[in-house]
């Protein structure tokens, strides 16, 4: 059985060259080493690679973004007799023909999406574990804290932020339910209140105990039950001097890009 050494150069991870080397290498019989050599980014590291290089036993599988180190990896390695096979290039020349546009050429970048990706699942598994203040314990990790009454939209305004990789969690404000002293402790900074129309909020609420099949005579739905929680939810809000958004009448990415807006006010001191 013969034996071969695939070297994976990239100028990043090299991750996914090394499970097509991985997966090519399973078809054969022999003994494959595959060794992978991230963050090459100049032609020196190329050279350190080759130099290792056995001709007859070796192979070069890259993936680089940068042209110029491509065609360096390419003229050095036949110079040698080193077999290789460039996995990028030939994907990006032919994605420039027919999109008709010209690569970023940043390398990772899809590990930076991958990154982010992740950031933005996080973000909203953190999202529903604290949603509707399941539990206090989330304000401490929380980027954002949105408070108001029910029916303020503070659900799908915590999601839309999620996909901003925003980790949020909301709480209800009701009169009876004292608000937990996480959001006074150290959630004060983070603290956002949600506001709206006391008939809006009637409308709102009327229609909502229509769609469970309950009278929408409640006194969830009334104006004196509405005006008691509003008279509350601006007695936290001042306490805790915290911006307040009317969402009356707003769409959730509206009022989602407003909070995005104080949020960053907040990060640049402004």
């Amino acid at each position: 059985m013969g034996e071969a050494r695939v070297y994976i150069l990239s100028d990043s991870l090299g991750e996914t060259a090394e499970r097509v080397a991985h997966g090519a290498a399973i078809q054969f019989e022999g003994d494959v080493k595959i060794e992978r050599v991230p963050y090459v980014g100049d032609e020196a590291g190329i050279d350190r690679v080759l130099s290792r290089a056995v001709r007859g036993s070796s192979i070069i599988v890259y993936t680089m973004v940068r042209p110029e180190l491509r065609r360096y990896l390419a003229e050095a390695a036949d110079a040698r007799g080193i077999p290789h096979v460039d996995l990028m290039g030939p994907i990006m020349d032919g994605l420039r023909a027919v999109l008709g546009a010209e690569p970023r050429l940043i390398p990772g970048l899809s590990h930076r999406l991958d990154q982010e990706y992740f950031a933005r699942v996080e973000a909203v598994e953190f999202a529903v574990k604290y949603d509707d203040g399941k539990d206090p314990k989330g304000i401490r990790d929380a980027d954002v804290v949105l408070l108001g009454v029910s029916r303020t939209s503070k659900t799908p305004v915590s999601l839309y932020l999620a996909n901003h990789q925003l980790k949020v969690a909301n709480v209800p404000l009701v009169p009876e339910v004292p608000v937990p002293g996480e959001v006074f402790r150290e959630g004060r900074r983070k603290a956002v209140g949600l506001i709206i129309d006391p008939q809006l909020l009637m409308s709102i609420r009327r229609q909502r105990l229509r769609s469970l099949g309950l009278g929408s005579t409640a006194q969830y739905a009334t104006m004196e039950r509405i005006m008691v929680e509003l008279d509350y939810a601006w007695e936290i809000f001042n306490r805790l001097k915290c911006p307040v958004i009317d969402v009356s009448n707003h769409a959730v990415e509206e009022t989602a890009t407003r909070v995005l807006e104080l949020r960053n006010k907040e990060a640049t001191g402004q």
